[in-house]
């Protein structure tokens, strides 16, 4: 594993000085094509998940993770021949106590876009608790996708994804039924229980986000209604039972077709912070909006781009009142992926540029956490005619 040491320039909100910082860029080095890359960090843990694949479509579900300041060797969780690997609908996993718990994708049949999501549970020294099950409780050969995990404090896991089994029947006028967004929990020995329907009509292909609070889980995602209006939703599971879905903020953003890029929520206390991409007059737009009463409202939205988004945000807080957000924006001098700190009362940074990178799909979605005093942000670049993955790691000192 190669490092080196970048220093990005910095320009101040209120001078004209600019100010030097220091990122320390690790390379990922392994054999085949890398990408898919699955950052997290939970109690005191940073761990990384990623997919390698060969030129036969051969792929392998690998997990990492860094301590004392190095990424530990990888291990291979899951192999497989017949996956359905793509750059947006990738796997994701979590960390429960000693315990992680990873997806991936299964092709069903013959069609483009029939698979089911396979889970796998281990313990952190790799032992094998229960491999290889089936998520979702129908046997359609359908969609099954975009999942998102999380810890349940430390005993199981909350899972998120959406579900396509009502999409093979057709409504009154001949069109397919739409997507649905499903939660579930997955107890410590891999047990799949208070499998849920949260929502009957979604967009078809943008990832969903889920965060544990002290009440309950929380899940975000890309709604989409009869006028094929696909604002971002929130649903809370409180007291036992899940609110009926509402949006983080009415943006209006009609669009007849995924925009592939969802939202991302973050919580802390009873804050919680969600980071997402739309369009308003035209203008593609990142927007940050914090909630002070774990959800139910949600303050008006921060415009975070300076140049034209491209969003696939991710959002991290650093602490009760400060978040971080990173995404993609560019202009004809080029696209790059960038950082702002921003506070709760509204506050933000000027933007940290940690690389100029490839706008399109080889750039996957990037991964942002914090870890101990750093950051730590991974994402996909094009080398030598394969999908490598690199990472970054800054100090919370220098931001």
């Amino acid at each position: 594993m190669k490092k080196s040491i970048l220093i990005i320039s910095l320009l101040g909100i209120f001078s004209c000085t600019s100010k030097d910082i220091p990122i320390e860029e690790i390379s990922f080095s392994h054999n085949n094509s890398n990408a898919q890359p699955s950052l997290v960090s939970n109690n005191g843990s940073l761990s990384l998940t990623w997919i390698s694949s060969d030129e036969d479509m051969n792929a392998e579900l690998n997990f990492r993770q860094f301590k004392d300041g190095d990424w530990l060797n990888p291990m291979t969780l899951a192999v497989g021949s017949d996956w359905f690997v793509n750059w947006a609908d990738f796997p994701t996993h979590a960390v429960s106590g000693d315990q992680v718990l990873t997806s991936y994708l299964k092709k069903s049949a013959g069609g483009s876009y029939t698979y089911d999501v396979f889970l796998s549970l281990h313990n952190l020294s790799g032992e094998k608790i229960k491999e290889d099950f089936v998520l979702h409780t129908d046997d359609t050969q359908s969609e099954h996708g975009f999942v998102s995990i999380t810890s349940n404090k430390n005993n199981g896991f909350y899972v998120s994804w959406l579900d396509g089994r009502n999409t093979i029947e057709k409504g009154p006028e001949g069109q397919h039924k739409p997507m649905t967004i499903r939660f579930a929990e997955v107890t410590s020995n891999g047990a799949i229980v208070n499998e849920k329907e949260l929502d009957s009509a979604t967009c078809d292909c943008c990832q969903t986000s889920i965060t544990a609070t002290s009440k309950g889980p929380v899940v975000v995602y890309r709604d989409r209604s009869e006028k094929e209006v696909r604002d971002i939703y929130i649903t809370r599971k409180i007291n036992g039972v899940w609110e009926a879905p509402f949006p983080v903020h009415n943006d209006g953003w009609i669009i007849n077709g995924c925009p592939v890029n969802g939202p991302k929520v973050a919580s802390n206390l009873n804050n919680l912070a969600v980071g997402w991409f739309t369009v308003s007059d035209g203008r593609p737009i990142v927007n940050l909006s914090f909630s002070k009463s774990n959800g139910e409202s949600f303050d008006s939205p921060i415009k975070i781009n300076t140049l034209d988004a491209i969003g696939r945000v991710d959002v991290e807080f650093l602490n009760e009142k400060e978040v971080l957000i990173s995404y993609i924006e560019g202009d004809d001098n080029g696209t790059f992926l960038r950082i702002k700190k921003v506070s709760i009362d509204g506050k933000a940074s000027a933007p940290i540029t940690i690389s100029e990178i490839d706008g399109g799909r080889n750039t996957g979605v990037p991964q942002l956490e914090k870890f101990n005093d750093d950051i730590f942000i991974v994402w996909t670049v094009f080398e030598n005619d394969r999908n490598q993955l690199k990472s970054a790691k800054l100090s919370l000192e220098n931001i």
